[in-house]
């Protein structure tokens, strides 16, 4: 059986039309593009619809709702469940979403997103060689490869048939009449259909004698106007000089809507929204937004106050102007594209465009203010509700910001704003905002407030850089001097993110500002994002205690209501809290409920924001099969121009060292900055930055590995964050190991001495492995296999399936497993009873001392475990590397300061090893040192 995604209901039966059904079916296959073209109305969406049904998988995608071309590719992409990035060009991703499926897609109704629908067939034609595409439109789409079938009117036998069984007539007469009817409507199955629903008022003879010619019921230019014109349109002509006045009139107004409406639709608009206060439905068609009833059934108020227009859209349906499916919970209608577009002409001759297009906007206006409480109780649902209604709301929208007084259609843009946040839509909703934004001009008023504000929220994800957060700053000081206080609370939350740019401190600050102003008011969605905020900047000050606790307070009230964006936010970040407090498996369960949480947003920023972080945690635990296979639902749709989303680059880069592929993972990192105007190693975030030198060293030039960990050594940001710190050591040590293991050693150790100050649980491990290694170079051999028994077991507590490479990717402990823990197991377990009895090696006893620690012991162990030194107390020999380190900076004349950053280490550490140099070699100031330093280097 096929499986068919999306098709739309026949709502009455097909006649006739066999041999050109299987004419269809023929010509469909994979590779091809085959386009069903003809005048509106000769039956193209009927035909397509029985002819798909031969293929195993099908998705219909229907076009008629779409106003713009640009949109093609996101409804093919809503069809097929493909996620799409916002604000860049989307085919490339399409394509690449798409290049290995073997399905059937129809685009229905292309005639007026031509253009679009042109470069969607193209694109999967050139990218998708299992892709079959069937398109319906008036015209070719006019792309290289695609075949059109040119629809014929029906053969006079099926239009016969179809006549009269809509009809109901029998009889000889009544088949004589029909004829006349079927020739002097050209066969058209459409203007049958509008023939066959006056057979209530007329007789089929009297229906024929009314037609007379189809061509006389053209305003001239009959012969040489277009096909449609000749047939369609004087059927609809014909159809509407039959309509009584009040049908008329609601014939063109609904013309407006884009193009589906309900019940309650049509009362709001021939009445004004006001009426349907007699009842509590929505405009929308949707249940009564209540708090304790589930409300009356949608459109029931309009049954109420409306039966007039009810009475009128009957009438409508009856004459198939309109179509009606009554197969969902609540009936909807809507009118065919060209019937629609006749509407429109008539609404134009009657000067109501403009009346009607005003009203139009109001009933969106409504709609918003309508729902604009579940955005506190139920996000979820405001979504569905207001994202089922985007398609009016988005004309409305654009009706109103051309016209004289755009205050309304600003009004509209920002309540729209969330929606934009949540979904996405992120590209669309910045050019309506700006265009908003565009039409406030300098006023300083609250609507230019509430404007910003909403830019600068949609921006937040739908646009990189410092933009939307400049804009949020300005919007901050609108709103507080205009009045404007829900603005300015939201407002107030995107500028500290903003401010991470200048600093961490300032960063809380703000944001605890923030939360503490929406506390106040009582905005849980600022309140809540705010403490969301607080808690990824603790997360990024590595204090994971207190990060934990806030995000885990400011997960449960936006998962309640449904604000999904701000719960992933969340959830995310506690994911990366809980890996970095050593507890990998629950870090794993938070970060697959993060990526649940925010599938149903279909917004290409917060999954995709949300994968990363999977795949970070499953790279962390050894398993980069799985974190590709996290990163795989956003991966096969980027392309060169990748679209925003936080710490992509920096997964990528990580899971390419864990594939040992350095050189991709430097490309990796350096992609991070492309958003920068100049971009530089040194506008990374810390976090690549490590990353970064980790890369450059393992592919060998070890000179920019060591600038880039100078540099990031330096950087103002690295103060708070004692990770990054203890990560730059680490990778210094390794760059240090070869030539100078003392060095290393010390590196290494300092490093854990940060770690073990600031509970960096999960850092642990890198350094128990890295010492571990550096002993074995030592000639330590005891102390590497105790090292090495712990990082085993400290690798099973932490849930690590295999050997983690410590917080950001690396090699360095992998000989020492390999000489103690694997082989040394394995070899005895080969063995078997025999081996078991033989004596324990010292290394064997060593790894079983560190198998038995947990990682407290094992760190409080490993600080301890420096190795043996066989240095005198005094002069030259009995400095230690790092001494001798400082020493040698400081007879170059070097300050504490420049020591300190050259070497890594802080001011205080410099002063306390120049402090026992000057002891060791009882010398009282540099001078004294810089003396005997030169007398040590000239020969005697």
């Amino acid at each position: 059986m096929p499986v068919l995604h999306h098709l739309p209901p026949e709502l009455s039966s097909f006649v006739g039309r066999a041999g050109e059904v299987e004419a269809i079916g023929e010509a469909l296959a994979a590779g091809r593009v085959l386009t069903l073209a003809g005048p509106g109305g000769c039956g193209k969406t009927r035909l397509a619809i029985r002819a798909c049904r031969k293929w195993p998988e099908v998705f219909w995608v229907a076009l008629e709702r779409e106003s713009g071309a640009e949109r093609v590719a996101h409804r093919v992409a809503d069809a097929l469940d493909v996620l799409l990035p916002s604000g860049i060009d989307p085919l490339p991703a399409l394509v690449a979403a798409l290049r290995d499926r073997e399905l059937l897609i129809v685009l229905d109704n292309c005639e007026h997103v031509l253009a679009g629908a042109a470069e969607v067939s193209a694109a999967l034609l050139a990218g998708c060689p299992g892709i079959a595409v069937l398109a319906t439109s008036q015209a070719p789409l006019g792309i290289a490869g695609e075949r059109v079938w040119r629809v014929p009117p029906m053969a006079l036998a099926d239009a016969l048939e179809l006549l009269l069984a809509r009809a109901g007539a029998e009889g000889p007469q009544a088949r004589s009449a029909a004829r006349r009817v079927c020739d002097r409507l050209d066969r058209l199955p459409l203007a049958l259909e509008l023939a066959a629903g006056w057979t209530g008022t007329l007789s089929m003879a009297q229906i024929a004698d009314s037609l007379g010619s189809p061509l006389a019921m053209l305003d001239g230019g009959a012969r040489t106007a277009p096909f449609r014109q000749q047939t369609l349109e004087g059927s609809m002509r014909w159809s509407h000089d039959l309509l009584d006045e009040d049908e008329r009139a609601l014939f063109r107004r609904l013309a407006v809507f884009e193009p589906g409406f309900t019940a309650d639709d049509v009362v709001a608009l021939t009445t004004g929204p006001a009426a349907l206060a007699a009842g509590p439905a929505a405009v929308a068609g949707g249940p009564a937004i209540a708090t304790g009833s589930a409300g009356p059934s949608p459109g029931s108020a309009a049954l109420s106050v409306g039966s007039g227009a009810l009475k009128a859209l009957r009438g409508l349906v009856d004459k198939s102007l309109v179509v009606a499916d009554t197969t969902g919970a609540a009936a909807s209608y809507r009118m065919l594209g060209v019937v629609r577009a006749y509407a429109l002409d008539r609404l134009a001759a009657a000067g109501e465009t403009a009346r009607f297009r005003d009203r139009h906007l109001d009933l969106q206006l409504d709609l918003l203010e309508r729902l604009t409480p579940l955005l506190d109780t139920d996000r979820d649902t405001w979504r569905a509700r207001v994202g089922a209604a985007y398609a009016d709301i988005r004309a409305a929208i654009e009706w109103g910001l051309s016209q004289q007084d755009a205050s309304r259609a600003r009004r509209l843009a920002a309540s729209c704003g969330w929606l934009w946040h949540l979904e996405g839509r992120g590209g669309e909703g910045v050019r309506l905002l700006r265009r908003a934004a565009e039409r406030g001009g300098d006023e300083r008023t609250p609507l230019q407030a509430d404007v910003l504000a909403a830019l600068a929220l949609v921006g937040d994800t739908g646009l990189p850089g410092i933009e939307a957060y400049q804009v949020a700053y300005e919007a901050r000081e609108l709103a507080v001097e205009a009045g404007a206080p829900a603005a300015a609370r939201i407002s107030r939350a995107l500028t500290a993110v903003g401010k991470l740019m200048v600093g961490l401190d300032a960063a809380i600050a703000e944001a605890q500002a923030a939360r503490d102003e929406a506390v106040r008011a009582g905005d849980a969605f600022v309140a809540d994002s705010a403490e969301t905020f607080i808690g990824l900047v603790h997360v990024l000050t590595d204090d994971y205690p207190e990060a934990i606790a806030r995000l885990e307070a400011a997960v449960a009230g936006p998962l309640a209501r449904g604000d999904r964006g701000i719960a992933t936010l969340a959830l995310s970040w506690l994911a990366l809290a809980t890996a970095r407090t050593g507890d990998l498996r629950r870090a794993g369960e938070l970060a697959e409920q993060a990526v649940r949480t925010a599938a149903p947003l279909r917004d290409f920023h917060w999954t995709g924001s949300a994968r990363c972080i999977l795949a970070e945690i499953r790279i962390l635990r050894g398993r980069p099969a799985e974190a590709v296979e996290a990163l795989a639902p956003i991966d096969r749709l980027l392309t060169d121009d990748l679209p925003f989303i936080t710490g992509w680059e920096r997964t990528k880069a990580m899971l390419a060292l864990e594939n040992d592929h350095p050189a991709e993972a430097v490309e990796w990192c350096r992609r991070e900055g492309r958003w920068q105007p100049e971009p530089s190693d040194d506008g990374l975030a810390p976090e690549t930055r490590l990353v970064l030198a980790t890369a450059l060293r393992r592919a060998g030039d070890r000179e920019a590995a060591a600038r880039t960990l100078r540099a990031l050594w330096e950087a103002p940001l690295t103060d708070a964050m004692p990770r990054i710190r203890a990560g730059v050591l680490d990778e210094q040590a390794l760059l240090a190991r070869a030539d100078d293991p003392e060095r290393a050693l010390r590196l290494h150790h300092e490093a854990l001495r940060i770690r073990i100050d600031h509970g960096l649980v999960l850092g642990f491990l890198a350094s128990l492995e890295s010492l571990a290694d550096l002993n074995k170079l030592r000639g330590a051999d005891e102390t590497a296999a105790t090292l090495a028994g712990a990082a085993e077991r400290t690798r099973a507590d932490f849930g690590a399936a295999t050997p983690a490479r410590g917080d950001f990717g690396d090699d360095a402990a992998e000989p020492v497993r390999a000489d103690f823990t694997a082989g040394s197991a394995a070899s005895r377990a080969a063995a078997g009873a025999e081996a078991a009895r033989r004596p324990v090696s010292p290394e064997d006893a060593a790894v079983e001392r560190g198998r038995a620690m947990d990682v407290r012991t094992a760190v409080a162990y490993a600080a301890k475990a420096r190795g043996p030194r066989r240095r005198p107390d005094a002069g030259w020999d009995s400095l230690t590397p790092a001494e001798l380190s400082v020493v040698e900076l400081a007879v170059q004349g070097l300050n504490n300061v420049e020591i300190a950053a050259r070497l890594f280490v802080g001011r205080g550490t410099v002063k306390t090893h120049l402090a026992h140099v000057y002891a060791k070699l009882q010398v009282a100031n540099r001078t004294d040192l810089a003396r005997l330093a030169t007398q040590r280097r000239t020969p005697s």
